[in-house]
């Protein structure tokens, strides 16, 4: 295992899924329920969707010639720039919005099951998917991409359910997501440049 790529495949991932609606998925159930359900649930289908990412992103490296990789993994990564501005102007045009109302508490192995089941669905196409098997085709070390998205999506996850209300009031979703949208456009923008020297 890379210890260098599990720690830049985890500032891509937990920088990426920071603002998304899977961690405010978790943050509404935590609200339900006991947070460390949430978290338990939330934490199972984060590593199902990585599995299944990373064995996409290697499978296609093996299968593609090298600068179609390098090309596909530019397009990920600058498409994913544009999702993220995308939810960034989304997210400024919402500001201001009432909160869900709350609801009764539900027994932990319904709430875990429940977080499961929607941060499962929620997780198809997201951007953090995305980003993950993408990674995957780009650094050829799916062991440590694995590592670093899941450790990228729990530690965010954890912090959706223990301290998202605080978090929500500090942090400014938009600028998260335009720093996130920069990125990603540098990502991408840095992956052409290498496979064009």
């Amino acid at each position: 295992m890379n210890l260098a790529i599990v720690g830049a495949v985890f500032a891509v991932i937990f920088v990426g899924e920071l603002p998304d609606k899977t961690m405010l998925a978790s943050l509404v159930l935590s609200t339900r329920g006991r947070p460390a359900a949430v978290w338990l649930g939330s934490a199972a289908a984060f590593v199902v969707h990585v599995v299944i990412a990373t064995t996409l992103g290697t499978v296609l490296f093996r299968l593609l010639p090298p600068h179609v990789v390098d090309a596909v993994v530019a397009v990920i990564f600058l498409a994913g720039a544009g999702i993220a501005a995308a939810e960034a102007i989304r997210e400024h045009r919402h500001r201001g919005e009432p909160e869900p109302p709350e609801v009764p508490p539900s027994p932990p192995g319904r709430i875990a099951l429940t977080a499961f089941t929607v941060i499962f669905l929620a997780e198809w196409g997201d951007l953090t998917q995305l980003l993950t098997a993408n990674l995957a085709a780009h650094y050829h070390d799916p062991l440590s991409v694995a590592t670093g998205a899941v450790l990228a999506l729990w530690t965010a996850s954890a912090i959706a359910v223990t301290s998202g209300r605080w978090l929500a009031r500090v942090a400014d979703a938009v600028l998260i997501r335009v720093l996130t949208a920069v990125l990603l456009a540098g990502l991408g923008g840095y992956v052409i440049w290498t496979a064009l020297s």
